[in-house]
């Protein structure tokens, strides 16, 4: 599995389609790298560029599909049934849980994917990239809710979580608190002068 890495994407169809909300994410392969981040299009996120993942490359017609459970290939399947074994014989190991559920979350399974983050957080509820990884699974089926009290999680560990203020003010933004977002985003601008979020923070709150 790919180590996670900082991802950006634009928030589509919600009050500012603009602004760039920035996640913890492993899963989008075929994404465009730029330094240590990722750029995500909304077009990703609505599901219209298919990934070049294992999943996806697995599908027996790739063409505009998403993975369900008849038309992944038999390999993947097993694949997916090998992880869920091992998880189910190591019910404590973290590592094996985290590759199951970053599986699942490739597959779109996204309720099984939260429901093994979930268990590791049970484990160490201090794992900020699994947290991350809630984020993004939470944002991108909408529960806004779950993904601010994820991200205040974050902040709770780590009050200078940069990528964390960011995201929660283009939370707060989309569920129309703009007061707060500009007050989020301002404060990366002060006190974060060296952060390659500025620019974006700045620029998101052009937009509101």
């Amino acid at each position: 599995m790919k180590k996670i890495n900082p991802a950006f994407f634009y928030l589509g169809g919600f009050i500012i389609t603009l602004i760039i909300f920035v996640v913890i994410h492993n899963n989008n392969k075929s994404s465009i790298a730029t330094d240590n981040n990722v750029m995500i299009s909304s077009d990703n996120i609505n599901g219209k560029q298919m990934p070049e993942d294992a999943i996806h490359k697995g599908l027996k017609n790739p063409i505009a599909q998403s993975p369900t459970k008849n038309n992944v290939l038999p390999s993947i399947k097993q694949h997916m049934n090998e992880l869920k074994m091992a998880v189910e014989k190591y019910p404590k190991d973290t590592l094996k849980i985290r590759e199951y559920a970053d599986f699942l979350s490739e597959a779109h399974m996204d309720a099984q994917a939260i429901s093994n983050y979930q268990k590791i957080l049970k484990i160490n509820p201090r794992r900020v990239d699994i947290l991350n990884s809630l984020v993004y699974l939470y944002f991108d089926n909408k529960d806004l809710n779950s993904a601010k009290i994820t991200l205040n999680k974050i902040l709770v560990i780590d009050k200078n979580n940069v990528d964390a203020l960011y995201n929660l003010g283009a939370i707060s933004a989309n569920m129309g608190d703009r007061v707060q977002a500009r007050l989020l985003w301002t404060r990366i601008i002060k006190e974060f002068p060296k952060s390659p979020l500025v620019q974006k923070a700045k620029e998101s709150i052009a937009q509101l």
